[in-house]
């Protein structure tokens, strides 16, 4: 990447700026987004891309192991099953850290998941920075030669699968609560497709019914899903009116399965340039003595909860279900993004989607996180500038 595109953004940024541009994302849908958006995109050079696009291709190669299945059916057994799995995920996260090894920048696998992110804000977030910057329309923030058109072709024919647009819902848990309320706003707008609450959802017999706007039944022939168990386990007060164990008619987009199973669940698996030292927490034969340089993680919670940075002997000992959990080697992010006081560090996710009769996932898109703190995250970011989500741009092919 051209050095010049850091220096002409930085010399183009206002702090009223990047107030308008966050205005115009609100105005979309007069609703103020909830999470930090980020001052600037992360430019990433080719050098980069090439290794981000090598590790990713890694992931890939392990998960179209024809033993995958057979490797992973322990996930399951762990957490839950639901019927009517497909045969591979419909979605997938791969999420980088930026970070330095042996004086080099390298990107570190950090997490996988088969679920869903961001696909359509992502896209729009792009859009809004070219609005506010036209000279950043000389990038793409897409792979595969996309673009914003033929990306948005694609990640429709991937949820909807043909499906008349009623006949497919956007199903969350309570939907209007969640922190990424604005992705599925753009999600309605861009594909037509409801957004539904699983409290609204409904059996008769082996079909799934909801009511539209103007009370009408219609039946749900496809799901994109973005139901977390973790956080419907803790729903107690919720009355559902399906089960999700049961073997209903209805095709998935994110089939819930693919969630455990691709998950931090294989980083103990991945070895190589791009993958950090992972142990399963029943697999550790001693505590390691540099305990200050691990991460314990539980395997199947959502964006970082129950995740001990600080790790103490006593944690690791404290830990019933240690095949539940895993230990992992600390990398060393590397600020590498100039702001207009010190530099950035950055993690980046890079979006992959599976067409249903395809032979392997294409990648399509990005996301990026930026920091100021000792990890990524908004607890570590709390009352900064230059942090939070954001895209990332890369040179045309």
């Amino acid at each position: 990447m051209n050095p010049n595109y850091r220096q002409l953004f930085n010399e183009n940024f206002t702090v009223a700026k990047y107030e308008a541009m966050q205005e115009d994302i609100n105005a979309d849908f007069n609703y103020k987004v909830t999470f930090r958006i980020g001052e600037t995109p992360f430019f990433i050079p080719n050098s980069l891309k090439k290794q981000l696009i090598e590790g990713c291709q890694e992931v890939i190669t392990f998960i179209q192991n024809s033993e995958f299945k057979s490797i992973t059916n322990r996930a399951l057994e762990l957490n839950r099953k639901v019927p009517n799995e497909d045969r591979h995920t419909t979605f997938l996260a791969i999420d980088f850290g930026i970070c330095e090894e042996d004086g080099e920048i390298v990107p570190k696998l950090i997490e996988v998941q088969g679920f869903p992110s961001l696909f359509n804000f992502q896209n729009h977030l792009s859009q809004k920075f070219v609005n506010h910057y036209p000279f950043l329309s000389e990038l793409t923030p897409f792979f595969n030669g996309l673009n914003a058109e033929s990306y948005l072709k694609l990640i429709e024919e991937v949820i909807c699968n043909a499906f008349p647009k009623e006949n497919v819902i956007l199903l969350e848990i309570e939907p209007e609560k969640q922190n990424t309320k604005i992705d599925f706003y753009y999600c309605n707008k861009d594909l037509g497709i409801p957004i539904v609450c699983v409290t609204e959802l409904y059996e008769k017999g082996n079909l799934l019914w909801y009511k539209n706007k103007l009370g009408k039944e219609i039946q749900v022939k496809r799901i994109y899903n973005r139901v977390i168990f973790d956080e419907l386990d803790l729903r107690t007060d919720l009355q559902l009116h399906f089960d999700f164990s049961k073997p209903y008619e209805v095709e998935w987009a994110g089939h819930p399965n693919w969630f455990f199973r691709i998950s931090k669940f294989i980083l103990p698996y991945l070895k190589g340039k791009y993958f950090i030292e992972t142990t399963l927490l029943s697999d550790l034969k001693e505590i390691p003595k540099d305990l200050e340089n691990y991460v314990l993680k539980p395997l199947f919670s959502f964006s970082g909860s129950g995740v001990i940075f600080h790790v103490k002997p006593e944690d690791i000992e404290a830990v019933k279900e240690k095949d539940l959990y895993i230990l992992q080697k600390k990398v060393n992010y590397k600020p590498i993004i100039q702001s207009p006081d010190g530099k950035v560090k950055a993690e980046v996710r890079l979006l992959a989607v599976w067409k249903k009769e395809a032979a392997s996932p294409t990648l399509v898109t990005n996301l990026v996180r930026l920091s100021r703190g000792e990890m990524i995250g908004v607890k570590f970011n709390k009352d900064k500038d230059w942090v939070g989500g954001t895209i990332g741009l890369f040179e045309k092919d």
